[in-house]
């Protein structure tokens, strides 16, 4: 090897690979925001970091506002600086700002509750929500992850996929959030080709009991990974208020399309 090749090589930057306290920083918010506040002895042993390691990054990411404690000074949970964030998020995301008016269209028309989500992996991510007229409690707050096959705003992006592809989105086995979920995965890719079909999803009770739920995904982007839904109680589905509601996301999903089919993002 010649001189002026051995020194390229030197000069050559090592191959890029994730730096370790970045990715505990990380894993730690997204353990905390997944399962909840610990104490440092709780996170050591639920990250597999060892708690010497630990005391430095928690101590840091509380001086800088990303977590904080609790009164008695030894539980953490997430602080002030990761609401920040995520509002800042919000704020500069171009499909949430598109999306306004049609949530507050959808919440006008049906008098339920609407949510607007993103699929992530295998999960769905609450980006937005407009609450009913009516009481209707819902776990659906804006951030939360659902596994996007028990929901019908996943099952309406799954639906978009090539047939190919969805099996891969589908765990083998399925872990049931309440006792109506489909635990099948046979049964519920055929949902979802259903779904495909009738250009809507739906599921009754099996991400929160007493509820149905029908989704639609919007066509901001070349591959659809926005969803439009509708929650609303089945004591209210009466009366023909189901095919309103599929109605009208069938119709802002049309519209959307015509104004946007020539202007998605690739």
């Amino acid at each position: 090897m010649s001189p002026a090749v051995q020194q390229q090589e030197l000069a050559a930057p090592a191959a890029a690979g994730p730096v370790k306290s970045a990715a505990r920083a990380l894993d730690l918010l997204d353990e905390i925001a997944a399962h909840g506040p610990g104490t440092q002895l709780q996170l050591s042993t639920r990250l597999s970091i060892p708690k010497s390691s630990l005391h430095a990054l928690l101590r840091t990411m509380v001086d800088r506002g990303w977590l904080q404690t609790d009164p008695t000074g030894s539980v953490y949970q997430l602080g002030i600086h990761s609401l920040v964030v995520s509002s800042a998020y919000l704020d500069g995301d171009p499909v949430l700002a598109r999306a306004t008016s049609v949530l507050d269209e959808v919440a006008g028309a049906t008098g339920e509750t609407v949510h607007l989500g993103r699929l992530d992996g295998p999960d769905v991510i609450y980006t937005a929500k407009r609450e009913s007229a009516h009481p209707l409690r819902m776990h659906s707050a804006v951030g939360r992850r659902l596994p996007a096959y028990a929901t019908s705003l996943g099952r309406a992006l799954l639906a978009e996929m090539p047939v190919e592809d969805r099996g891969a989105m589908v765990p083998e086995h399925i872990s049931a959030i309440t006792p109506n979920t489909t635990t099948d995965k046979d049964a519920v890719l055929e949902i979802i080709d259903r779904a495909a079909y009738q250009g809507y999803a739906t599921e009754s009770e099996e991400s929160c009991m007493g509820v149905r739920c029908f989704g639609v995904a919007l066509p901001f982007t070349h591959h659809a990974v926005d969803a439009l839904s509708v929650a609303v109680p089945i004591s209210r589905l009466g009366d023909g208020r189901e095919d309103l509601i599929i109605e009208t996301l069938l119709s802002v999903k049309a519209r959307l399309a015509a104004v946007h089919g020539n202007s998605l993002v690739r």
